[in-house]
């Protein structure tokens, strides 16, 4: 059975406890890999951006990769390595501060390059060193969960060939002004997937490629999961840059951050209809929102699936959301008001995503080290509720 390497008693309830060395693993890892093959790795802050630990990670990683004007500024404040942006659209009120702080940009489409061009020239004529790259979509992935796929149909991320063709039928000056291109077609996947994704991209994108001075293989590599193939990514890796003279990028945001937190929770009440019934502190709907989204069952420390151990709970939360509903655990004991247990795996997609719906507080967020123990980074409150609904 799995244990935690800290003793949580009197942690108050509920926390998000970051494990530091855990992240290191991880951080090992991927440095491995950009060592072995020259690419670089970057950390995709969608998924993780708790940057008191971001110290720790650009002691590894070439940067961060952004998805709103406000994480590249973060990563830029925070880390001050690299910097790379993605947005499906770019607001002309915040490009100029996106210029600032970015050193990458990738453009949805040729539209919008076309569209920010002149300031990009202007940036680059002031001295700032900004490469620009446009996401292709090649119309080829395997992720089965449609809100997660940006390739599934009638996407807005990404360009295809035919609409890459023909904007630049219009605007035959953008392949010269242009240094990248950038696809993400995966969600927690091995890479077996990305072996077969890359003949479809050469297939439609390749002549375009020889020009290039980056490919941007998105994020998505669940390169830290136990049993990945991670040779067989470095042999891609190592495929594209030698065959198009390519610096290849990976925005990874859960392999930086996979199995390295945790979720601390208390049991509230325990009552029964027609099964036992746990309500705990925390809310699937507003501390662990991918539950849902995903949706997804988290593990719990002890605990087993329900009907396999001798007492079965559904565990929901203390929102009003009749379907906040966290999922069905089995445990060898009755559970007991005030009990705590700890969700594995809450570093990635969850402090990113909570929210104070009901006016539910949100989790403090805290690290542990052997050389430092717990420490508490944030607390919440009352004000943190309401300085969002003036």
């Amino acid at each position: 059975m799995m244990k935690l390497p800290m003793d949580v008693k009197g942690l108050p309830s509920p926390c998000y406890i970051i494990d530091e060395q855990l992240l290191e693993q991880n951080l090992q890892l991927l440095a491995k890999v950009q060592s072995d093959t020259g690419c670089r790795i970057l950390l995709a802050q969608k998924g993780y951006s708790a940057f008191s630990t971001y110290p720790m990670v650009g002691k590894y990683l070439a940067g961060v990769t952004s998805s709103s004007l406000f994480e590249a500024r973060l990563g830029f404040e925070e880390m001050g390595k690299e910097v790379h942006i993605y947005a499906p659209a770019y607001r002309e009120d915040e490009f100029d501060e996106i210029l600032r702080y970015c050193g990458h940009i990738v453009f949805n489409s040729v539209s919008q390059y076309v569209k920010f061009a002149p300031k990009v020239r202007a940036a680059r004529a002031a001295g700032h060193t900004v490469s620009c790259g446009i996401r292709v979509n090649p119309e080829y992935s395997e992720i089965e969960t449609d809100i997660y796929n940006p390739c599934f149909a009638n996407s807005r991320m990404g360009t295809t060939l035919s609409q890459f063709e023909k904007a630049l039928e219009q605007h035959p000056e953008v392949l010269q002004e242009i240094d990248g291109l950038h696809f993400h077609t995966m969600c927690e996947q091995g890479a077996e997937v990305l072996a077969r994704t890359l003949p479809v991209v050469e297939q439609r994108f390749g002549k375009y490629l020889k020009g290039m001075k980056w490919l941007n293989f998105g994020g998505g590599h669940h390169i830290t999961r136990p049993g990945y193939d991670v040779a067989l990514l470095e042999r891609c890796i190592v495929q594209m840059q030698q065959r198009y003279g390519v610096q290849v990028y990976l925005e990874p945001g859960e392999a930086v951050a996979l199995n390295a937190g945790y979720l601390l929770t208390t049991v509230l009440d325990v009552l029964e209809n027609g099964m036992r019934l746990a309500i705990l502190d925390t809310s699937a709907a507003c501390h662990m929102p991918d539950v849902l989204e995903m949706p997804y069952r988290p593990y719990i420390i002890g605990s087993g699936e329900a009907g396999e151990k001798e007492y079965t709970y559904r565990f929901g939360g203390p929102t009003c959301l009749a379907g906040d509903i966290i999922g069905d655990y089995s445990f060898d004991h009755q559970l007991q008001k005030g009990e705590m247990l700890v969700f594995t795996d809450m570093a990635i997609y969850s402090f990113v995503k909570n929210n104070t719906f009901n006016g539910m507080p949100l989790p403090m967020l805290a690290t542990y080290s052997e050389k430092d123990g717990l420490k508490i980074v944030r607390k919440f409150g009352y004000e943190d509720f309401r300085m969002r609904l003036k």
